[in-house]
């Protein structure tokens, strides 16, 4: 299995389509969520669009977004044939291997265990967001070494 880790300008034209299909086929299509997919976020210079793939497309994904003090993760979707095989937990090992925190979230809430598993905690009031119920969390711990970035295969 290996991680994709790439800014948007080295996304290739191919990738960034499977990106997109699989978010919108997870949370548009597949959780009946009209919302703005396209932020503008995954523009942002720091942003890392972080994947796994096979011969069908982009079967795991996170964005991971420089916000300053925190790296803030979302978009985590897995497709449906996937599912249950390991890969977002990678990409969140992956991540917390590779950047520093602390790390911020907004969980769907029937998700909050599977973080708590991964050493975040919740961090504030849960609140609906498009229909859907999510709880922020947070993730304390920094990598010993002080880097500030995440590491990329660019």
């Amino acid at each position: 299995m290996k991680i994709q880790d790439r800014r948007f300008s080295r996304l290739s034209t191919k990738q960034l389509h499977e990106i997109l299909r699989l978010r919108i086929d997870v949370f548009v299509v597949e959780q009946t969520c009209a919302y703005r997919e396209l932020d503008g976020r995954d523009t942002e210079p720091e942003t890392r669009h972080i994947w796994i793939d096979d011969d069908h497309g982009v079967r795991s994904y996170l964005r991971l977004l420089d916000d300053g003090e925190t790296r803030t993760i979302g978009r985590v979707a897995t497709r449906v044939d996937a599912r249950s095989d390991g890969l977002a937990s990678a990409l969140i090992d992956y991540v917390l291997e590779r950047s520093t925190g602390p790390w911020t979230l907004n969980a769907q809430t029937q998700l909050v265990g599977w973080y708590l598993e991964r050493g975040f905690v919740t961090d504030g009031e849960a609140f609906v967001e498009d229909g859907i119920a999510h709880q922020p969390m947070r993730r304390d711990n920094e990598r010993s070494d002080g880097a500030n970035r995440i590491a990329t295969t660019e």
